[in-house]
């Protein structure tokens, strides 16, 4: 049986994550705040990992984005600086 998250959301929370998603220039955050969205709403997030999204992600991915979100709100979302890959050679 899947893990049950009971997630409630505060007005100026929904508002805020509904407003990443909608209208934030980066994809990543834009799908973050939706799969936040969807667990809110009453969603398994092994459901939302699976189907809920445009792409399917593993449910362990979906659970750190949730403590990220938990822990930093929508900043905590973001990618940090520096992340990513390296130059493989000095311009």
């Amino acid at each position: 049986m899947p893990k049950v998250i009971h997630l409630e959301l505060r007005a100026n929370e929904r508002e805020e994550l509904e407003k990443v998603r909608r209208h934030d220039p980066r994809p990543y955050m834009r799908e973050k705040a939706a799969a936040i969205r969807k667990i809110a709403e009453g969603q398994v997030a092994s459901q939302v990992a699976e189907k809920g999204l445009l792409k399917a992600h593993d449910t362990d991915v979906i659970y750190r984005w949730l403590k990220r979100w938990q822990a930093g709100g929508v900043e905590g979302l973001e990618v940090g600086k520096g992340r990513g890959r390296k130059a493989a050679f000095f311009p």
